[in-house]
Protein backbone atom coordinates (compact mmCIF):
# COMPACT_ATOMS: atom_id res chain seq x y z
CA UNK A 1 0.00 0.00 0.00
CA UNK A 2 0.48 4.00 -0.25
CA UNK A 3 1.93 6.05 2.01
CA UNK A 4 -1.64 8.05 1.01
CA UNK A 5 -3.45 4.46 1.48
CA UNK A 6 -1.90 3.82 5.02
CA UNK A 7 -2.49 7.47 6.21
CA UNK A 8 -6.23 7.19 5.35
CA UNK A 9 -6.50 3.92 6.83
CA UNK A 10 -5.19 5.00 9.96
CA UNK A 11 -7.60 8.29 9.90
CA UNK A 12 -10.98 6.05 9.60
CA UNK A 13 -9.49 3.81 12.01
CA UNK A 14 -9.26 6.13 14.61
CA UNK A 15 -10.87 9.62 14.39
CA UNK A 16 -15.20 9.85 13.94
CA UNK A 17 -16.33 9.71 10.77
CA UNK A 18 -18.78 13.12 10.79
CA UNK A 19 -16.65 14.10 7.63
CA UNK A 20 -16.07 12.03 4.26
CA UNK A 21 -12.27 13.84 2.72
CA UNK A 22 -11.31 13.27 -0.55
CA UNK A 23 -8.82 10.81 -1.08
CA UNK A 24 -5.08 12.92 -0.64
CA UNK A 25 -3.28 13.43 2.42
CA UNK A 26 -1.75 17.28 2.22
CA UNK A 27 1.93 17.58 3.84
CA UNK A 28 2.57 21.32 2.48
CA UNK A 29 1.10 23.90 0.91
CA UNK A 30 1.91 27.61 -0.69
CA UNK A 31 -0.29 30.11 -2.07
CA UNK A 32 -2.70 28.39 -3.88
CA UNK A 33 -0.71 25.16 -4.13
CA UNK A 34 -0.78 21.63 -1.74
CA UNK A 35 1.51 19.11 -1.98
CA UNK A 36 0.62 15.68 -0.56
CA UNK A 37 2.69 13.09 1.14
CA UNK A 38 4.21 11.74 -1.99
CA UNK A 39 4.92 14.86 -3.85
CA UNK A 40 2.08 15.06 -5.81
CA UNK A 41 1.29 19.15 -6.39
CA UNK A 42 -2.73 20.21 -6.34
CA UNK A 43 -4.50 23.60 -6.89
CA UNK A 44 -6.45 24.72 -4.06
CA UNK A 45 -9.78 25.52 -5.64
CA UNK A 46 -11.99 25.49 -1.90
CA UNK A 47 -9.35 27.64 0.17
CA UNK A 48 -10.78 26.03 3.46
CA UNK A 49 -14.05 27.39 2.64
CA UNK A 50 -12.54 31.15 2.49
CA UNK A 51 -10.83 30.75 5.44
CA UNK A 52 -7.65 30.83 3.09
CA UNK A 53 -8.60 33.74 1.07
CA UNK A 54 -5.22 34.76 1.53
CA UNK A 55 -3.56 31.47 0.23
CA UNK A 56 -1.46 29.15 2.04
CA UNK A 57 1.36 30.09 4.14
CA UNK A 58 1.41 33.70 3.58
CA UNK A 59 4.58 35.29 4.70
CA UNK A 60 2.97 38.63 5.76
CA UNK A 61 0.82 36.22 7.96
CA UNK A 62 3.34 33.88 9.13
CA UNK A 63 5.79 36.67 10.30
CA UNK A 64 3.24 38.24 12.14
CA UNK A 65 2.17 34.94 13.65
CA UNK A 66 5.92 33.88 14.47
CA UNK A 67 6.33 37.25 15.79
CA UNK A 68 3.81 36.89 18.44
CA UNK A 69 4.69 33.58 19.16
CA UNK A 70 8.09 35.11 20.65
CA UNK A 71 6.17 37.01 22.77
CA UNK A 72 3.09 35.83 24.38
CA UNK A 73 0.05 33.43 22.93
CA UNK A 74 -2.79 33.66 25.54
CA UNK A 75 -3.59 35.45 28.57
CA UNK A 76 -6.73 34.97 28.80
CA UNK A 77 -9.24 37.75 29.33
CA UNK A 78 -8.49 37.47 32.78
CA UNK A 79 -6.06 40.14 32.05
CA UNK A 80 -5.45 42.76 28.75
CA UNK A 81 -3.03 42.38 26.73
CA UNK A 82 -0.72 44.68 24.28
CA UNK A 83 -2.40 43.51 21.12
CA UNK A 84 -6.06 43.37 21.85
CA UNK A 85 -7.14 47.38 21.49
CA UNK A 86 -5.31 47.53 18.57
CA UNK A 87 -7.58 44.30 17.31
CA UNK A 88 -10.69 45.77 18.54
CA UNK A 89 -10.37 49.33 17.72
CA UNK A 90 -9.19 48.07 13.96
CA UNK A 91 -12.08 46.16 13.01
CA UNK A 92 -14.14 48.24 14.66
CA UNK A 93 -13.39 50.47 12.04
CA UNK A 94 -13.30 48.34 9.07
CA UNK A 95 -17.04 47.00 9.87
CA UNK A 96 -17.83 50.67 10.64
CA UNK A 97 -19.25 49.94 14.14
CA UNK A 98 -17.81 50.49 17.75
CA UNK A 99 -17.56 47.34 19.24
CA UNK A 100 -16.08 44.01 18.58
CA UNK A 101 -16.92 40.44 20.82
CA UNK A 102 -14.49 38.70 19.71
CA UNK A 103 -14.58 34.28 19.63
CA UNK A 104 -12.80 31.62 17.77
CA UNK A 105 -14.88 29.40 15.50
CA UNK A 106 -17.82 30.47 12.85
CA UNK A 107 -20.35 28.59 15.01
CA UNK A 108 -19.00 30.16 18.61
CA UNK A 109 -19.49 34.40 16.65
CA UNK A 110 -22.80 32.81 15.63
CA UNK A 111 -24.15 31.69 19.01
CA UNK A 112 -22.66 34.75 20.42
CA UNK A 113 -24.48 37.10 18.24
CA UNK A 114 -27.84 34.69 18.93
CA UNK A 115 -27.36 35.60 22.38
CA UNK A 116 -26.61 39.26 21.62
CA UNK A 117 -29.68 39.57 19.69
CA UNK A 118 -31.68 38.12 22.50
CA UNK A 119 -30.23 40.58 25.53
CA UNK A 120 -30.52 43.65 23.16
CA UNK A 121 -34.06 42.45 22.76
CA UNK A 122 -34.98 42.14 26.45
CA UNK A 123 -32.64 45.18 27.85
CA UNK A 124 -33.20 47.28 24.88
CA UNK A 125 -36.18 46.82 22.47
CA UNK A 126 -38.23 45.59 25.72
CA UNK A 127 -39.73 42.27 24.46
CA UNK A 128 -41.37 40.25 27.01
CA UNK A 129 -38.53 37.48 28.85
CA UNK A 130 -38.56 34.25 27.43
CA UNK A 131 -40.72 35.43 23.53
CA UNK A 132 -37.54 37.05 21.81
CA UNK A 133 -37.45 35.42 17.92
CA UNK A 134 -35.03 35.17 15.17
CA UNK A 135 -36.27 34.94 11.87
CA UNK A 136 -33.81 32.84 9.31
CA UNK A 137 -33.77 31.65 5.91
CA UNK A 138 -34.35 28.44 4.60
CA UNK A 139 -31.31 26.33 3.17
CA UNK A 140 -28.96 28.31 5.80
CA UNK A 141 -25.60 27.13 7.25
CA UNK A 142 -24.11 28.61 10.05
CA UNK A 143 -22.64 26.32 11.71
CA UNK A 144 -23.28 22.85 13.54
CA UNK A 145 -24.41 23.68 17.52
CA UNK A 146 -27.45 22.34 19.33
CA UNK A 147 -28.59 25.85 18.69
CA UNK A 148 -27.75 26.32 15.50
CA UNK A 149 -29.09 23.00 13.68
CA UNK A 150 -32.08 23.65 15.55
CA UNK A 151 -32.45 25.94 13.06
CA UNK A 152 -31.40 24.06 10.00
CA UNK A 153 -33.37 22.60 7.22
CA UNK A 154 -30.85 20.76 6.21
CA UNK A 155 -31.50 16.63 7.52
CA UNK A 156 -28.01 15.40 7.65
CA UNK A 157 -27.40 18.44 10.00
CA UNK A 158 -30.24 18.28 12.06
CA UNK A 159 -31.41 14.52 12.47
CA UNK A 160 -30.89 13.32 16.09
CA UNK A 161 -29.65 15.93 17.70
CA UNK A 162 -33.54 17.18 19.44
CA UNK A 163 -34.61 18.08 21.40
CA UNK A 164 -34.22 21.46 19.44
CA UNK A 165 -34.12 25.01 20.74
CA UNK A 166 -37.08 26.90 20.58
CA UNK A 167 -37.00 30.71 19.51
CA UNK A 168 -36.43 30.79 15.41
CA UNK A 169 -38.46 31.22 12.76
CA UNK A 170 -37.64 29.78 9.36
CA UNK A 171 -38.95 31.72 5.52
CA UNK A 172 -37.77 31.32 1.50
CA UNK A 173 -34.15 32.53 1.24
CA UNK A 174 -34.87 35.68 -0.79
CA UNK A 175 -38.70 36.39 0.06
CA UNK A 176 -38.94 39.59 1.49
CA UNK A 177 -43.06 39.16 1.44
CA UNK A 178 -42.26 35.68 3.47
CA UNK A 179 -39.98 38.16 5.86
CA UNK A 180 -42.00 40.43 6.47
CA UNK A 181 -45.15 38.36 7.32
CA UNK A 182 -43.26 36.47 9.71
CA UNK A 183 -41.54 39.86 11.52
CA UNK A 184 -43.61 40.31 14.58
CA UNK A 185 -43.26 42.38 17.75
CA UNK A 186 -41.60 39.60 19.15
CA UNK A 187 -38.74 39.72 16.82
CA UNK A 188 -35.26 41.00 17.46
CA UNK A 189 -33.73 40.35 14.68
CA UNK A 190 -33.20 38.53 10.72
CA UNK A 191 -29.96 36.21 10.49
CA UNK A 192 -29.00 35.59 7.04
CA UNK A 193 -26.05 35.01 4.68
CA UNK A 194 -25.37 37.65 1.93
CA UNK A 195 -24.72 34.81 -0.14
CA UNK A 196 -25.81 31.14 0.59
CA UNK A 197 -22.69 29.50 0.53
CA UNK A 198 -23.10 25.43 1.64
CA UNK A 199 -26.48 25.85 0.18
CA UNK A 200 -24.74 26.17 -3.36
CA UNK A 201 -23.11 29.49 -3.38
CA UNK A 202 -26.77 30.73 -3.98
CA UNK A 203 -27.39 34.36 -4.71
CA UNK A 204 -30.11 36.56 -3.81
CA UNK A 205 -32.63 38.53 -5.72
CA UNK A 206 -31.21 41.62 -6.83
CA UNK A 207 -32.42 44.38 -4.31
CA UNK A 208 -34.16 41.35 -1.32
CA UNK A 209 -30.71 42.97 0.67
CA UNK A 210 -32.05 46.37 0.57
CA UNK A 211 -35.29 44.79 1.46
CA UNK A 212 -34.13 43.39 4.35
CA UNK A 213 -32.72 46.31 5.55
CA UNK A 214 -35.38 48.47 4.95
CA UNK A 215 -37.83 46.58 6.80
CA UNK A 216 -35.74 45.83 9.80
CA UNK A 217 -34.95 49.28 10.17
CA UNK A 218 -38.56 49.95 10.04
CA UNK A 219 -39.49 47.74 12.27
CA UNK A 220 -36.87 48.06 15.32
CA UNK A 221 -35.30 44.44 14.32
CA UNK A 222 -31.55 43.50 13.90
CA UNK A 223 -29.88 42.57 10.69
CA UNK A 224 -27.40 40.37 11.46
CA UNK A 225 -25.39 39.61 8.42
CA UNK A 226 -23.26 36.40 8.69
CA UNK A 227 -20.46 36.97 6.70
CA UNK A 228 -18.31 34.08 7.87
CA UNK A 229 -17.90 32.59 4.16
CA UNK A 230 -19.19 35.93 1.70
CA UNK A 231 -16.74 38.22 4.29
CA UNK A 232 -13.07 39.79 3.93
CA UNK A 233 -12.36 39.85 0.19
CA UNK A 234 -14.13 36.74 -1.37
CA UNK A 235 -16.54 38.92 -3.50
CA UNK A 236 -14.91 41.46 -4.54
CA UNK A 237 -15.53 43.90 -1.62
CA UNK A 238 -14.73 43.98 1.89
CA UNK A 239 -18.21 42.56 3.03
CA UNK A 240 -20.90 40.87 0.09
CA UNK A 241 -23.57 43.11 1.59
CA UNK A 242 -21.64 46.09 0.04
CA UNK A 243 -22.91 45.19 -3.70
CA UNK A 244 -26.62 46.23 -2.67
CA UNK A 245 -24.65 49.22 -0.12
CA UNK A 246 -26.04 47.81 2.77
CA UNK A 247 -25.04 47.77 6.15
CA UNK A 248 -26.44 45.08 9.06
CA UNK A 249 -26.72 46.14 12.47
CA UNK A 250 -24.18 43.36 12.97
CA UNK A 251 -22.15 41.64 11.09
CA UNK A 252 -20.48 37.65 12.03
CA UNK A 253 -16.91 36.79 11.07
CA UNK A 254 -14.58 34.35 11.25
CA UNK A 255 -12.46 32.12 8.89
CA UNK A 256 -10.60 34.52 6.80
CA UNK A 257 -10.19 36.86 9.64
CA UNK A 258 -7.85 34.50 11.01
CA UNK A 259 -5.72 34.03 7.88
CA UNK A 260 -5.59 30.51 7.85
CA UNK A 261 -3.22 30.48 10.67
CA UNK A 262 -5.24 30.57 13.52
CA UNK A 263 -9.19 30.18 14.34
CA UNK A 264 -10.47 33.58 15.09
CA UNK A 265 -13.78 35.01 14.94
CA UNK A 266 -15.54 37.91 15.59
CA UNK A 267 -19.50 39.93 16.07
CA UNK A 268 -18.74 43.66 15.37
CA UNK A 269 -21.75 46.02 15.82
CA UNK A 270 -22.49 49.38 17.88
CA UNK A 271 -22.12 50.03 21.25
CA UNK A 272 -25.74 50.10 21.91
CA UNK A 273 -26.12 46.38 20.75
CA UNK A 274 -22.42 44.91 21.99
CA UNK A 275 -23.23 47.02 25.46
CA UNK A 276 -25.63 44.58 26.91
CA UNK A 277 -23.27 42.34 27.76
CA UNK A 278 -21.94 43.21 31.59
CA UNK A 279 -19.02 40.89 33.15
CA UNK A 280 -19.18 37.15 33.29
CA UNK A 281 -22.59 37.18 31.05
CA UNK A 282 -20.45 35.55 27.98
CA UNK A 283 -16.65 34.89 27.53
CA UNK A 284 -14.12 32.15 26.06
CA UNK A 285 -10.88 31.12 27.26
CA UNK A 286 -8.83 31.62 23.72
CA UNK A 287 -11.55 34.72 21.98
CA UNK A 288 -9.60 37.64 20.88
CA UNK A 289 -6.04 35.83 22.58
CA UNK A 290 -2.97 37.76 21.68
CA UNK A 291 -1.82 34.98 19.07
CA UNK A 292 -5.08 35.74 17.02
CA UNK A 293 -5.39 39.19 17.90
CA UNK A 294 -1.67 39.19 16.15
CA UNK A 295 -2.64 37.46 13.04
CA UNK A 296 -5.77 39.57 12.99
CA UNK A 297 -4.54 42.39 12.69
CA UNK A 298 -2.39 41.80 9.82
CA UNK A 299 -5.30 40.69 7.73
CA UNK A 300 -7.45 43.68 8.59
CA UNK A 301 -3.93 45.98 7.38
CA UNK A 302 -3.85 43.70 4.31
CA UNK A 303 -7.73 44.07 3.31
CA UNK A 304 -7.12 47.78 3.83
CA UNK A 305 -4.91 48.16 0.83
CA UNK A 306 -8.01 46.52 -1.79
CA UNK A 307 -5.56 44.27 -3.50
CA UNK A 308 -7.73 41.34 -2.75
CA UNK A 309 -10.78 43.01 -2.88
CA UNK A 310 -9.53 43.81 -6.46
CA UNK A 311 -8.04 40.58 -7.33
CA UNK A 312 -11.45 39.04 -6.04
CA UNK A 313 -13.51 41.06 -8.83
CA UNK A 314 -10.97 41.06 -11.71
CA UNK A 315 -10.31 36.95 -11.71
CA UNK A 316 -13.77 36.65 -10.20
CA UNK A 317 -15.54 38.73 -13.65
CA UNK A 318 -12.98 36.19 -15.54
CA UNK A 319 -13.66 32.91 -13.89
CA UNK A 320 -17.70 33.49 -14.19
CA UNK A 321 -17.22 34.43 -17.85
CA UNK A 322 -15.40 30.95 -18.65
CA UNK A 323 -18.11 28.91 -16.17
CA UNK A 324 -20.75 30.81 -18.44
CA UNK A 325 -19.33 29.17 -21.30
CA UNK A 326 -19.77 25.75 -19.74
CA UNK A 327 -23.55 25.85 -19.86
CA UNK A 328 -26.12 24.42 -21.62
CA UNK A 329 -24.26 20.94 -21.64
CA UNK A 330 -22.75 19.41 -18.49
CA UNK A 331 -22.81 22.30 -16.30
CA UNK A 332 -26.75 23.28 -15.75
CA UNK A 333 -26.20 26.59 -13.31
CA UNK A 334 -23.30 28.90 -12.34
CA UNK A 335 -24.31 31.22 -9.53
CA UNK A 336 -21.77 33.05 -7.78
CA UNK A 337 -19.76 36.67 -7.22
CA UNK A 338 -16.28 37.19 -7.06
CA UNK A 339 -14.33 34.39 -6.67
CA UNK A 340 -16.84 32.03 -5.48
CA UNK A 341 -18.98 29.70 -7.42
CA UNK A 342 -21.40 27.12 -7.04
CA UNK A 343 -21.67 25.36 -10.25
CA UNK A 344 -24.72 22.68 -10.74
CA UNK A 345 -23.50 19.72 -12.57
CA UNK A 346 -26.12 17.63 -14.79
CA UNK A 347 -26.44 14.62 -12.70
CA UNK A 348 -26.16 12.64 -16.03
CA UNK A 349 -22.56 13.43 -16.26
CA UNK A 350 -21.72 12.41 -12.15
CA UNK A 351 -22.54 13.58 -9.33
CA UNK A 352 -20.76 16.38 -7.33
CA UNK A 353 -18.47 13.97 -5.40
CA UNK A 354 -17.52 12.05 -8.29
CA UNK A 355 -16.45 15.10 -10.79
CA UNK A 356 -14.80 16.41 -7.74
CA UNK A 357 -12.66 13.00 -6.95
CA UNK A 358 -12.51 13.10 -11.10
CA UNK A 359 -10.44 17.03 -10.86
CA UNK A 360 -9.08 14.82 -8.11
CA UNK A 361 -7.40 12.73 -10.28
CA UNK A 362 -6.24 15.32 -12.19
CA UNK A 363 -4.73 17.61 -9.60
CA UNK A 364 -7.58 19.98 -8.74
CA UNK A 365 -9.06 20.09 -5.25
CA UNK A 366 -12.71 21.14 -5.17
CA UNK A 367 -15.79 19.96 -2.93
CA UNK A 368 -19.44 18.81 -3.80
CA UNK A 369 -22.12 20.34 -2.00
CA UNK A 370 -26.08 19.11 -2.29
CA UNK A 371 -25.80 16.19 -4.74
CA UNK A 372 -24.67 17.03 -8.30
CA UNK A 373 -23.49 21.29 -7.19
CA UNK A 374 -19.22 21.77 -7.01
CA UNK A 375 -18.07 25.03 -5.52
CA UNK A 376 -15.25 27.08 -6.28
CA UNK A 377 -13.60 29.27 -3.76
CA UNK A 378 -9.97 29.38 -5.05
CA UNK A 379 -7.58 31.64 -2.79
CA UNK A 380 -7.83 35.38 -3.94
CA UNK A 381 -3.79 35.33 -4.36
CA UNK A 382 -4.31 32.82 -7.12
CA UNK A 383 -2.84 33.39 -10.71
CA UNK A 384 -4.84 34.18 -13.58
CA UNK A 385 -2.69 31.95 -15.29
CA UNK A 386 -3.16 28.82 -12.92
CA UNK A 387 -7.10 29.63 -12.52
CA UNK A 388 -7.14 28.59 -16.29
CA UNK A 389 -5.46 25.66 -15.86
CA UNK A 390 -7.57 24.79 -13.29
CA UNK A 391 -10.94 25.37 -15.29
CA UNK A 392 -8.99 23.16 -18.27
CA UNK A 393 -8.69 20.58 -16.22
CA UNK A 394 -12.80 21.28 -15.11
CA UNK A 395 -13.67 21.28 -19.34
CA UNK A 396 -11.66 18.23 -19.46
CA UNK A 397 -13.19 16.30 -16.43
CA UNK A 398 -17.00 17.10 -18.27
CA UNK A 399 -15.90 16.38 -21.61
CA UNK A 400 -15.09 13.15 -20.50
Amino acid sequence: MTRTTDLIDEAEAHSAHNYHPLPVVVASASGAWMTDVEGRRYLDMLAGYSALNFGHGNRRLLDAARAQLERVTLTSRAFHHDRFAAFCAELAALCGKDMVLPMNTGAEAVETAVKTARKWGYRVKGVPDGRAKIVVAADNFHGRTTTIISFSTDPEARADYGPYTPGFEIVPYGDLTALEAAVDDDTVAVLLEPIQGEAGVLVPPAGYLRGVRELTAARNVLFMADEIQSGLGRTGRTFACEHEDVVPDVYILGKALGGGVVPVSAVVASAEILGVFRPGEHGSTFGGNPLACAVALEVIAMLRTGEYQRRATELGDHLHRELGLLTGGAVREVRGRGLWAGVDIDPAHGTGREISERLLARRVLVKDTHGSTIRLAPPLVISKEDLDWGLDQLRAVLAG
